[in-house]
């Protein structure tokens, strides 16, 4: 298959191309060149905010299908999604479950109401970016996917924890233990992507894991595990975390407490998608090769500079735990 990723060296995108050259795809990447495409690939270079930054996709060149990343103002994804047409046969959006409208009933399926177009955040960004791609003409999947974890992440979310659960000590385990988690691997989101570009599979498709994949408490137990058994878990009821002012998600990523935000997050129906194929690799083996990755770095793990830090501050951790 000949294989555009617009992307294809940060995260995700990289996931992507890393997956489709074992496969033995020929693959171009499209992106700004910061920061090192995986090895085996073509790059074309260009910033799609640019009035010219499409220039090298400019040429007398097809593709099998194209899976676009963007994760920014929709206008990005509607000038390639129409410079594509007619010179690819697929167009592969990542989108997000963050495009549901916020209190939809539980649980979010693929028929769930969307939010509204006009938000200037995230959700919006990504909802007007699906409707870009339906610019494409031909077959477009709309991957919405929830919290993604796995090598290479530069948001933050599962290296803060990892890092946290090596530095030991008691540590604040936001609780219930048993509260469930859904996410997905960005190696099964890539297989899933590649599958649904090579069988031309076209609609909205939720991509996380089934409910009950995982807990927090197997996902802290397994990463204390990996990194040497150093920290001592201290469950922490909800209320007292609320009552210290610390901030689900971003103060202790991945966390929400019972209630609508974690139900809008690890509450989606995936029935459609096990359908199509999806597969979710054990817990275990994504916490585990993020350990193993993270390791293999000279420095810190890569972040993003859209997106703002995550963790919380150990003197605050110390202070709700009495330490």
């Amino acid at each position: 298959m000949r294989l555009l990723v617009l992307g294809g060296s940060g995260f995700v995108g990289r996931a992507i191309a890393e997956e489709a050259v074992a496969r033995g795809d020929d693959v171009t990447v499209f992106n700004r060149g910061r920061r090192g495409a995986p090895p085996g690939v073509r790059v074309a270079f260009g910033d799609r905010l640019s009035p010219d930054g499409l220039a090298a996709l400019n040429v007398d060149q097809s593709w099998d299908a194209v899976i676009d990343t963007w994760s920014a103002g929709a206008g990005a994804v509607g000038r390639t999604a129409r410079l594509l047409s007619g010179r690819a046969r697929h167009y592969g959006y990542v989108s997000s479950r963050s495009v549901y409208q916020w209190g939809a009933t539980m649980p979010l399926t693929e028929r769930t109401p969307l939010g509204d177009p006009r938000d200037t955040g995230y959700a919006g960004d990504k909802l007007r970016g699906e409707i870009a791609a339906s610019e494409f003409d031909g077959p477009v999947l709309l991957a919405r996917a929830g919290l993604i974890l796995g090598p290479h992440e530069d948001v933050g979310r599962l290296p803060w924890w990892l890092n946290r659960l090596a530095r030991g000590g008691p540590t604040l385990a936001p609780g219930p233990r048993v509260l469930p988690l859904q996410y997905i691997d960005a190696r099964d989101l890539a297989i899933f992507l590649l599958n649904a570009a090579g069988s031309g599979l076209a609609g909205a498709y939720n991509l996380v894991s089934e409910p009950g994949h995982t807990t927090m408490g197997e996902l802290l137990d397994i990463g204390n595990t990996v990194t040497g058994n150093r920290a001592q878990l201290r469950w922490t009821d909800p209320s007292v975390i609320k009552a210290a002012g610390i901030e689900p998600w971003t103060q202790l990523p991945i966390w929400f407490p019972p209630g609508p935000d974690h139900d809008f997050l690890h509450r989606a129906d995936v029935s459609k998608a096990l359908g199509a194929g999806l597969r979710c690799r054990p817990v275990y083996d994504t916490v585990a090769d993020t350990w193993q990755w993270m390791r293999s770095l000279t420095g810190e793990a890569p972040l993003r500079a859209d997106r703002s830090p995550v963790g919380l501050d150990p003197a605050l951790e110390q202070k709700v735990l009495g330490e």
